[in-house]
């Protein structure tokens, strides 16, 4: 008997004992939920993106449902993953950066304790992205792994093996997964969180993006339009503190020259192409087991990304391109070829997947199930950056369907309104424009209430 099989026996005998009657594979689905790291919502050729070739997770649009209007809450990756664990404002879970281990109370309700609890087995592979001791601990199976920080070049993404060989770890990761599903155990439905650290750049690295071999003509003959608001203008109305902060510092990293941005915006594209890649063959190992039409794939990115807008990189900005990311629920025992206009939120993802597993989400939780008709009556919407840290600004924001407000936390005063339904590039402030101050003050004061709410919803 192989460790599989020992394992799988070990499973078979948990199921007899413990998990309640009618739990079964035939009637619930497995669940998949993949995440990318820094994949805006445009970096999708389903999004109308004319240049980057992602066949696989158009496809996955094509045939399921598609968000036109997803967001983050936290345009940061450990904020925003403490949050799709959790299902819950940053500012309720308190959880970022510099924050020690997220708070025990609230992963006791996370998805994956809910869904083991409930007769799923569970996985993870890839970056976990949130400091808690108990990992192991969470899952049937777990690996957490992210882009290797003692290497300044390549090495940060080739360091993991397969057999003898040194592979990207786009690569690993898809391979963890398919390994996953070859092995799980028949008589369970199981959950499987796939989290890839691409297309994030390895910042360490001068030349900051990097992707196997075979993506290397990717793009090669095509000249990557300018940004948007690229025009040095757009960069010099931003406060002091953002201009000198590492929104601007990346920026140098990456784009200041043609050259530095052609050359970072193709890598980018490569990685994403290289990630989309794997979810092909991850679909092809889901029919390779017959399993492929009770299997719901959900797709999203952990925050947007700058690609030389206004002068910067990185995100943690209020403005959408921080904020805005690609989400993709796919259930093949729907009718596909959908598109959603209502506000998407990544603290939605975990009632979706517990939704599909027919569990009742906890009543703490702060989101709503994708399928959920209150998705329709969500007319405005929190964002939020707290992370304290010098060198980049901690900022809120309230978003309805016409109107965005933010300002920042340490500054106040400075405040922005945009317009969106004729400014959706978000150019035109309105904070002190005398004939939009009414707005302004219903708009501040809805936020302040929002945020409130959340923060006393906090557990110490």
């Amino acid at each position: 008997m192989n460790k599989f099989q020992f394992r799988n026996l070990l499973v078979f005998l948990f199921v007899l004992v413990f998990v309640p009657k009618g739990f079964s594979q035939s009637d619930r689905p497995n669940i998949i939920f993949i995440l990318t790291d820094d994949q805006r919502w445009d970096a999708l050729g389903f999004s109308g993106n004319n240049i980057i070739q992602t066949p696989e997770m158009d496809q996955l649009a094509r045939e399921g449902t598609y968000f036109e209007n997803a967001f983050v809450t936290t345009p940061i990756c450990a904020a925003s993953r403490a949050s799709l664990l959790t299902g819950l404002y940053e500012r309720t879970h308190g959880y970022t950066f510099g924050q020690g281990d997220i708070k025990q109370v609230y992963m006791d309700e996370s998805y994956p304790e809910v869904l083991r609890e409930n007769g799923y087995y569970t996985g993870f592979f890839g970056k976990f992205g949130v400091n808690y001791p108990a990992f192991q601990e969470l899952f049937n199976e777990g690996d957490s792994y992210d882009r290797n920080g003692k290497f300044k070049d390549r090495r940060g993404y080739f360091y993991k093996t397969i057999g003898e060989d040194t592979v990207h770890l786009t690569r690993y990761t898809g391979q963890q997964a398919i390994d996953f599903i070859e092995n799980s155990p028949a008589e369970m439905p199981f959950m499987l969180s796939l989290s890839f650290s691409a297309p994030h750049a390895h910042d360490p690295a001068p030349l900051q993006y990097f992707w196997d071999e075979g993506y290397d003509t990717m793009y090669q003959n095509i000249t990557i339009p300018d940004p948007n608001l690229g025009d040095e203008k757009y960069f010099l109305e931003q406060p002091e503190y953002v201009r000198t902060g590492e929104n601007r510092t990346r920026w140098h990293w990456r784009y200041e020259t043609p050259e530095k941005y052609q050359h970072s915006v193709k890598g980018y594209y490569r990685m994403i192409s290289q990630v989309d890649s794997e979810i092909g063959k991850i679909r092809e190992a889901l029919n390779e087991k017959g399993i492929s039409d009770n299997t719901v794939i959900i797709l999203m990115g952990d925050n947007g990304y700058f690609l030389g807008e206004r002068q910067l990189a990185g995100k943690w900005l209020m403005y959408d391109n921080s904020l805005r990311v690609p989400l993709i629920v796919y259930d093949p025992r729907e009718q596909g070829g959908v598109r959603k206009s209502e506000y998407a939120l990544n603290i939605d993802v975990p009632a979706t997947i517990l939704d599909f597993a027919g569990v009742k989400a906890p009543k703490s939780w702060q989101g709503e199930s994708l399928s959920s008709s209150k998705l329709t009556k969500r007319k405005y919407f929190l964002f939020e950056h707290l992370w304290q840290v010098a060198i980049i600004a901690p900022s809120e924001a309230l978003r309805t369907q016409q109107w965005k407000y933010f300002r920042y936390i340490n500054d106040p005063d400075h405040e922005e309104l945009y317009d969106l339904s004729v400014d959706p590039l978000e150019v035109n402030n309105l904070a002190t424009n005398s004939d939009y101050q009414s707005v302004l003050k219903k708009m501040r004061k809805k936020m302040e209430k929002k945020s409130g709410k959340y923060l006393k919803a906090k557990k110490e």
